[in-house]
């Protein structure tokens, strides 16, 4: 019987980071997992609701929890590094804190338990602690031989600390593209934030950022980027060329989230990725996986 997981898209997933939705929704299809989209889902919060009001983002992020739970699921999967970090907070503060629980309920038609009863898991660690590597292994058909990848997990992936993985020092990433059959690349500014939050209000900070983990990464021989944020994707792809210029050098390093990298390595055809999304063209990291 196929596990089922509720899954919370936020609000990137269908729009900025279609290819991550794609990618992911994919991924666990071939894999034998249910997702089951949280019906009714709202906004996270993401990182500035509670410039507005005290408990709002509590307030957001536990109703989708009460949502999943009502909908008879014990697991919420969110791919969105910032609604990973929101929900999963929400719930640990809910459940070590019952005023807060209290408070938000008040305002909420949903009910929310505050019994700890829903689990938040980024699906890394979904595959890392519930699937397992060993088992992904045996599931890879295309090993990514010989490409050299630069993790990258920015600033709210191993955020609020937890048993997954340091916060300084993370190996979530790694240790999956080892399964996959790439070289891990070992360099600084791997867990550094890279301002993607102030890419519209200050853009010349987010690409100083932003270009020292490019160049930091490029400089010990990273072929591509993988990561697991929306908001990181953006500032890295997108933000490239002007991180390039601010180097003074070209850096062509495609970033793809883990998802997209799964997908080639178990034979997953590439359309269905939505590996020709990015500004930083893929197609040569395709092309040395498939042929």
């Amino acid at each position: 019987m196929a596990k089922s997981y509720a899954y919370y898209p936020g609000c990137t997933m269908s729009s900025t980071a279609k290819e991550y939705d794609m990618s992911t929704r994919a991924v666990f299809a071939h894999l034998g997992l249910e997702l089951h989209e949280i019906q009714d889902w709202n906004c996270c919060g993401a990182t500035h609701s509670a410039i507005y009001k005290e408990d709002a983002r509590f307030l957001l992020s536990l109703r989708n929890l009460a949502l999943a739970e009502d909908q008879g699921f014990d697991t919420v999967i969110a791919p969105c590094s910032a609604c990973y970090k929101n929900l999963r907070r929400a719930a640990k503060l809910s459940e070590a804190d019952k005023s807060i629980c209290t408070r938000v309920n008040e305002e909420m038609t949903e009910h929310y338990s505050c019994a700890g009863h829903v689990t938040v898991l980024h699906p890394l660690y979904m595959f890392i602690q519930d699937f397992g590597l060993d088992a992904l292994k045996k599931r890879v058909v295309r090993p990514l031989t010989g490409i050299k990848i630069a993790s990258y997990y920015g600033c709210m992936l191993t955020r609020p600390l937890d048993e997954f993985d340091s916060a300084e020092r993370p190996t979530g990433l790694d240790r999956l593209v080892k399964a996959l059959g790439a070289e891990p690349v070992e360099y600084d500014y791997k867990a550094k934030c890279c301002g993607g939050a102030l890419a519209l209000s200050h853009t010349g900070s987010t690409v100083r950022m932003t270009s020292k983990i490019l160049a930091s990464a490029k400089e010990r021989g990273a072929e591509s980027v993988t990561l697991a944020c929306p908001m990181c994707h953006m500032a890295l792809d997108m933000y490239q060329s002007k991180a390039e210029r601010a180097v003074g050098q070209p850096l062509n390093l495609p970033v793809l989230f883990f998802t997209q990298w799964m997908g080639l390595a178990l034979g997953i055809e590439p359309e269905q990725l939505g590996l020709k999304r990015h500004m930083v063209p893929t197609a040569g990291m395709v092309a040395r996986v498939i042929g």
